[in-house]
């Protein structure tokens, strides 16, 4: 695919996916969404770790509201289940490691767009909102999945009622991202994080994804099991009997991933 509303590169085993509209924010729009699916599904093929970032000062401020002729002829369950659940769907399945560097302003599906990723790492400038009932609609794009696993029942209730801005810092202490980092230094530190990642094992990064989202809906006998199936799986692995020569031999291991 030709991308003309996002890039995508790859370097190192990462492929680095930048919403490319600044002029609105990196609104979403009809097309941007295509792209981003389809750079998803490319980048689990062609890389070991998925950053997703936004170009110029905001990551995403959620649904571009002028990509529509009137707000009337906006067919919102369609869209939402025709163009963000593939999407959705396919960030969450995503066989490799997720990350949002939120390098500024999240709000309204832009928000929950971040939220998605396996981690998401934010600059201390930006600011997460569910921005949704500003315009008389309730949180989508995973909103209402993600924000009650992540920050409790009643800071989720309380964030979608008021569509107030949360600070990155917030958010952190919240647990609803994985770090807010100073602007000095931000790009420099979501790459250091990505490449960690990008020479890690990946299929125990892929079966830790498994496991740990199992975990909501079983019990534990159910939830035990898995582990022992899963960590079977990662026993036959390459990089299992890697790591446990490298740690005999006081060494960095060398993972090879898939």
């Amino acid at each position: 695919m030709q991308y003309k509303a996002i890039q995508l590169s790859y370097d190192d085993g990462v492929a680095v996916l930048t919403l490319n509209r600044p002029d609105v924010m990196n609104a979403l729009n009809t097309q941007m969404r295509a792209e981003i699916l389809h750079a998803v599904k490319a980048s689990e093929k062609e890389a070991r770790v998925l950053v997703m970032t936004g170009a110029g000062r905001a990551f995403c401020s959620g649904q571009d509201l002028g990509d529509r002729a009137t707000v009337g002829s906006i067919d919102l369950e369609r869209t939402l289940r025709d163009e963000y659940e593939p999407l959705l769907k396919a960030i969450f399945d995503c066989q490799i490691p997720t990350i949002a560097a939120v390098n500024g302003a999240a709000a309204g599906a832009g928000a929950n767009l971040a939220l998605a990723t396996d981690v998401v790492i934010a600059t201390e400038s930006a600011v997460f909102l569910q921005a949704f009932t500003r315009i008389g609609l309730i949180p989508d794009a995973g909103g209402t999945y993600w924000l009650p696993r992540q920050v409790g029942f009643a800071k989720a209730m309380g964030a979608a009622l008021f569509a107030e801005p949360v600070s990155a810092r917030q958010a952190s202490d919240w647990g609803m991202i994985w770090e807010a980092v100073p602007d000095a230094g931000f790009e420099a530190h979501w790459q250091a994080r990505a490449a960690k990642l990008a020479t890690g094992p990946t299929t125990a990064y892929a079966h830790i994804k498994t496991a740990l989202r199992r975990s909501y809906e079983n019990d534990l006998p159910t939830q035990l099991n898995l582990e022992a199936k899963l960590q079977g799986a990662c026993g036959e692995t390459r990089d299992f009997k890697e790591g446990v020569l490298a740690f005999l031999e006081k060494r960095p291991a060398r993972f090879e991933g898939r």
